[in-house]
Formats: C-alpha cells, structure tokens, sequence
C-alpha cells in the first residue's frame, strides 16, 4: 500500500460522502423513472468502475481511465440526449470528479516515479566529480560522443561554407571547351585543396570559438559537463518535488475537519463549493504538467505561474458563460486531454531531460571492456579450445572433490552419529576385542587352578585341595588375587636351575604373564568403556569440519548471489535508515512559511522519502508493528508544522530501532 493509494482512498471517500440532500426542485416521484433509464444505469456502473474500493487496483491504469472517459455517456451527439434531469446531471459531477481523484492518483504516481531516481543520477555525477579517476574513466567512456559531436559540427560548417562558396559566382571549372587531362587534373587538385583549406579554416574558427574548452584540460571540461548536468537534474528535482507539493497541498482540498463523520462543511454546503474544487483541481493539474520541466525559471516563479494560471484559467466556471449542465462535459474533455496528450508529452520530455543529463547508458559506460572482451574473444576462444581437455579434467576433478568431501566428511559422519544415538552395535567405538577379556581371565583361572591341583604343596603348602578351595582360588583370581602362583614361584627361585628343570619356574612364570596380560586388557576395558561413554561426542566432533564448510560455502554463494534474506533485510535496513536521514535533512533545511509549514517544495520530497520507506518497511516489520509504523509515515507526512513532524521523525527512530538497525 502506498501514499498515493492511501490520499486517493481518503478522497474517494469524502465524495461518496456527498448526500443528495441539496437536490431542489426534484419531483420524488420521478426518481423511479429516472434510476430505470439506460443512462442513469451506465452513469452508475462508470461511477463504481472509478471507485478506490471497485478492484483491486486502487490507481487505474491510464489507458483504463481514457477508457472508462470516452465510453461514459458525457458527451452526446444531439442536445436531445444531453441530461434531462438534475440527478443525472448530478451523477455526472460524481462521475467526473472520481475520474479526477483518479487522474490526480496518476500523475501524483508519475510524478513521485520520475523523482525517486534522480538521486542515483545526481550521486553518479558526485561520484564523478568527487574523483579524478572517476572523472578521467568518464573521460574515456564519452570520447567517442565527443569526436561524433566534434566530427559532425565540423562537418555541417564546412559543407555550408563549401555551399557558399560555389554559389559565389567565381568558376573553380574554368571556362573554355578545350580542355585537355592535364587541366581536369589540375582543377580536381584545385578542388580538394579547396576543400581542405574550408576544413583547416573551419577547426580553426571552431577553436577559437572553444577558446576556453581549448586553454582547458579534457579531464576538467568533462568535470564542467557533469557539473553542469548535476545542476540540471537537482533542479528537475527541485521543480518536481515543487510541483508534487503543490498537487498534495492544493490539489482536491474538500476542506472540512477531515473526520469521518461526514459532516464536513463544504461538502455540506448548499452552495456546490465542491465541483468548484474539483475544475480547480483539473486546471491545476494542466498547468503543473505544462510548466514542472521548465528549468530556466525559479521555484517560487514556477508556483507563481502555476496559481497565476489556475487563477485566470479561462475554463473555470466562475469566468466561463456556459450552461451549468455542460460544465460535466467540459471537466471530461479537460481530463481526457490530460490524459491522451499532456500526460504523454510529459513523460517523453522528462525521459529526454533524463536522458541528455544523467548518467551515461551502459552502452557507453561498458563500450571500453566489450571492446576489449571482443578483440580478445579470438584468443580466448583458442585458448578454451587448446585447453579443452585440462578444463574438463578440472571440472571433473572438482566435481568428485566436492562429492567425496560430501560423502566422506558429512554423509558418513552423520551416519556414523545416528548410530551412536540408536546404539548401533557396527558403531561402536572401541580399541579391544569385545570378548577379549573374558576369554583370557577364564584362561588364567584355568591354568592357577590347574597348578593348585598339580601341585597342592607349592600352592598351598597341603597334599590336597578341596572343592571349596578351588573355589576360594577361582573367586580371588578373578578379582587379581594369584598367591599361589607366586608362592610357587617364590619357592622355586631359592632353586632356580632345580625349578627349572622340574618345570614349575617356568610354569609359574608363564601364568604370571598370563595375569599380566589380563591385567593389561583390564586397563584397555577401561579406556574402552571410557571411550564409548563418550561415543556421541566423537562422532560430533568428526562431523563439525564438513559441517562447517558446508555452511560457510553456502553462506558464501547466498551472499554472492544475494538470496540470503537476512542479507536482504539487513541491506534494506540499512536504506531505511539512509531514507531517515534524508528526512531529517529536508526538515532541518527547510524554511518554514510564516504559518510554521513547509514550503511546497520541502513537503514534495518529504513526500518522496515517506513514499519510498512505505515501500521499504513492506515484509522488514511485523504486521502488528507496521500498522503502528504507518500512522507515524502519515503524521510525518501530513502538514501539521514542522515541531511536529520532528517530533514524528524522533519517534520513528525510537519506537522501530529494532527493525531499522
């Protein structure tokens, strides 16, 4: 929703809001007749087709509205069918002024359109006048338009300068009919050098014309130019935000209070103020369309001329001596030609003006590198079809790098991670054999108690051992406990060679690396059951690199391709707050009337930056907070003194700092 969209719905408003009350000399009985009649009925369906609220368009399109214009029914053939009666002359006031709200909705939009990209051209010239190389680049990119210009202006002096020296009457043929090669070969010679001497005489004459361009060096008459041409369009500005103030603050003034009540004096009045509003409104619009492109005056003589225009518009009811009943007619006509004819010239005037000074077209910014990318195309084209096979073997490579990284350091990882969670038996962490430790402590008991059994008095000094012995002797070899393995082996070291010729030492020092290796593979379980409490956050610890990289990359091509919303909102973000600085600018700066308003100027590009952050507000805030944010654009834009509007300004910093940082 725009501000255009929002004045035209308030005005659209206030005319429906128009009672029939006024009506005098009106038979009631006749109304029946009357709504019955094909042209009451085509009057009533034109009336709602420009109605705000009618589609989904709240501005019509132009060529929808010259449409609706000529179909309507206000311009009979014969005098027969003109309207016969005051509530169909009343229904085409009502036709005509919705056409009107409509056709102020256009132009206001033509208008707020043809200011808002000014600035980026006044801020390239800035760029090119705020830089030598910026300038000299400038240089380089319009050298061909200057030596075309250069060419051309030389080319049309010296033709008519040729020209008038022909019609001279002095004969360059000679005279005479013997004529033989050697004198037609002199006078072409005579001819060129002729020629020549018109060019050489022309150059000279224009350089002393361009006595100051010469004396100047090509970087500083290309800083004039722009210089010159930023002039230009910060005046177009100037008068266009002139000309949409006055539109805003003059145009379709109903006056009243503004309630929505509807009881507003003027419209209430029985006088018929209102139309009177709506032929000044028409004539308004005609003379800012005439007079906003012209920069060779002043804004304050461009709003000069435009009342002083309006005020003695020879159209108006209050000078013109026509019937009443034609006066709908006459505001048709007025708004057709608008429509057809000065809307239309207005728009290619300003494209020109457009065009002649702001920033150059991409065809003479870009000429230089095209040119170069094209003498070079050959090149390159040789050098691609040289290196074929290397590019695609790069490419190649580069693709089954990406995949394997993605495959290997992401998709597994995550696998490896979702199994760890379910408790997937092929994902578990370890550094020993499951059963590892089980077999080898079984075998340990084993060969302590087959020792106890073998040699019952070196184990535990008796000749035998019991069942509950054996018991005793499993239970403490489990828990690490083998006394008597080594009372043996104690034993047998007071006699080492006997013990080692029985067997027992090296039987007793077999079993005790047996325990040593139990021992060891006890530790390794330990670290084992160590590593699988903390199974999740390996896993997670070997995804984090692809998953890192994976997102940076991803960051990385969002940015560059600008599809990143968060990117998005933070750029407009940060426009939003550019628009607000404008603003205060515009209220600091301006000069405020003797009635503490701003002056039509001011208020016209006030108008444009409120337009423009509307628009840029739309998906940056909530839906419950823009409504709020809305009511503080249209106090800030509204003319209610400028402590106010201030005031406004300070409170949309504050009140939306969270969305517009």
């Amino acid at each position: 929703m725009s501000l255009v969209a929002d004045q035209l719905r308030r005005l659209d408003a206030q005319l429906d809001r128009i009672p029939f009350s006024h009506l005098t000399s009106y038979d009631a009985t006749q109304a029946p007749i009357d709504l019955d009649s094909p042209r009451v009925k085509e009057l009533l369906r034109t009336i709602k087709a420009l109605s705000t609220t009618s589609g989904s368009q709240t501005v019509l399109p132009a060529w929808q509205l010259h449409l609706l214009l000529s179909q309507s029914n206000l311009f009979p053939e014969t005098p027969e069918e003109a309207s016969a009666s005051q509530y169909e002359a009343e229904l085409e006031w009502r036709l005509v002024s919705k056409a009107t709200v409509q056709t102020y909705g256009i132009i206001l939009d033509t208008l707020l359109g043809q200011i808002i990209p000014l600035s980026d051209h006044i801020w390239y010239w800035d760029d090119v006048l705020s830089s030598p190389t910026y300038s000299s680049l400038y240089m380089v990119q319009t050298s061909p338009i200057r030596l075309w210009d250069w060419s051309r202006v030389i080319y049309h002096d010296s033709k008519t300068k040729l020209q008038q020296y022909t019609s001279g009457g002095v004969s360059i043929t000679g005279v005479g009919s013997d004529i033989n090669a050697e004198s037609v070969q002199a006078g072409v010679s005579q001819r060129w050098s002729r020629f020549y001497g018109i060019v050489r005489a022309t150059i000279r004459e224009r350089s002393l014309i361009n006595l100051q361009q010469t004396i100047m060096s090509p970087v500083a008459i290309c800083q004039s130019e722009a210089r010159k041409k930023q002039a230009n369009l910060k005046r177009l500005r100037e008068m266009t935000s002139s000309g949409l103030g006055v539109l805003i603050d003059e145009g379709l003034v109903f006056g009243g209070n503004g309630s929505d009540d509807g009881k507003s004096d003027i419209i209430m009045s029985a006088n018929q103020e209102w139309k009177g509003v709506v032929e000044r409104s028409v004539a308004l619009m005609d003379m800012v369309l005439k007079d906003v492109l012209t920069l060779d005056v002043g804004v304050a003589d461009f709003e000069d001329r435009v009342f002083a225009g309006v005020d003695e518009d020879p159209e108006l009811s209050i000078q013109a001596e026509e019937d009443e009943s034609s006066r709908p007619m006459v505001v048709a006509r007025r708004l057709i030609d608008l429509l057809e004819v000065q809307l239309p010239d207005h728009l290619e005037a300003a494209e020109k003006l457009v065009a002649k000074n702001g920033r150059p077209s991409r065809l003479v910014r870009y000429w230089l590198p095209a040119t170069v990318l094209l003498f070079s195309s050959t090149t390159i084209l040789r050098i691609l079809v040289n290196r074929k096979e290397e590019i695609l073997n790069w490419i190649r490579d580069l693709g089954v790098t990406v995949r394997d990284f993605w495959f290997n350091w992401v998709v597994d990882p995550v696998r490896k991670v979702i199994g760890t969670i379910r408790h997937d038996s092929n994902s578990e962490i370890a550094i020993m054999s499951r059963d590892s430790l089980k077999a080898d402590r079984e075998s340990l008991e084993r060969m302590v108690v087959d020792f106890a059994l073998d040699k019952p008095n070196a184990a535990t000094g008796a000749s035998s051992v019991s069942e509950s012995q054996v018991a005793d002797i499993r239970a403490k070899v489990r828990e690490g406990d083998v006394t008597p393995i080594l009372r043996a082996y104690e034993k047998d070291l007071r006699n080492p060679l006997r013990g080692t010729v029985r067997g027992d030492l090296v039987r007793t020092l077999l079993i005790q690396v047996q325990k040593t290796k139990v021992d060891i593979e006890v530790a390794m379980s330990g670290i084992d059951s160590l590593l699988k409490s903390q199974e999740l956050v390996f896993g997670f610890v070997g995804l984090t690199p692809g998953i890192l990289v994976s997102i940076g990359v991803i960051q990385y091509l969002r940015g560059v391709l600008g599809g990143r919303k968060g990117f998005r909102e933070n750029r407009k973000a940060g426009k939003c707050v550019r628009v607000l600085r404008n603003i205060d600018r515009i209220l600091s700066e301006a000069t405020p009337s003797p009635n503490n308003l701003l002056s039509y100027k001011d208020h016209g590009l006030l108008v444009c930056e409120v337009h423009v952050l509307r628009q840029m507000a739309h998906g940056l805030l909530p839906a419950d907070v823009k409504k709020d944010f809305l009511e503080d654009l249209d106090d800030l834009a509204n003319l209610k003194g400028i402590q106010s509007q201030t005031r406004a300004l300070d409170r949309l910093r504050w009140a939306y700092s969270k969305w517009l940082r």
